[in-house]
């Protein structure tokens, strides 16, 4: 079983990065000038922003990761990829609800505020945005599974507990 879930495990870590480069470039690239509001960039919009950066730091882990999943002396530290899987699965959530939340406005505006939707003006920049919010989901889903992985190698280390015989619950009645 050990092997088999190295492997699985490298090959999350590998899916990782196309997902995070391909979201970091459809994100970095998109813009769209309109005559009457003018062009708009992911630079103005700081949930895009956060989201280039924690692709961009899931990237990296995933790789470095990935390769030190194959040295024996790193391997043995479970805990290490236990915290930094969860960490990196946080992290995606955080930043790809941040830009759930500005496609949302997007599509549907806030009429309490006066924010009207923007899509209808910005069609191409926002189905790009939706894209990029794909892509970035499914490198979340690599990363729960990774957490749930790196949690079921660092707890399986320790013995579970004992269970207790009936004659020492019976004593306890």
């Amino acid at each position: 079983m050990a092997p088999m879930l190295k492997l699985v495990d490298c090959s999350l870590r590998l899916s990782v990065i196309p997902l995070s480069v391909a979201t970091i470039w459809l994100t970095v690239t998109n813009h769209q000038d309109n005559s009457s509001y003018g062009d708009l960039k992911f630079s103005n919009l700081l949930g895009l922003k956060y989201m280039v950066c924690i692709s961009a730091i899931g990237a990296g882990y995933a790789f470095v990761a990935c390769i030190s999943a194959w040295i024996r002396c790193l391997v043995s530290k479970a805990w290490l990829f236990f915290i930094s899987d969860q960490i990196l699965a946080y992290l995606t959530v955080t930043s790809g609800a941040a830009v759930l939340e500005i496609v949302f406005l997007a599509y549907n505006g806030d009429k309490e505020v006066t924010w009207s939707e923007a899509c209808s003006s910005y069609g191409k920049f926002c189905n790009r945005m939706k894209l990029a919010l794909l892509l970035h989901a499914l490198a979340l889903c690599c990363f729960v599974v990774l957490a749930v992985i790196s949690a079921f190698r660092a707890f399986s280390i320790f013995e579970p507990p004992p269970v207790p015989s009936k004659e020492l619950e019976e004593t306890r009645a």
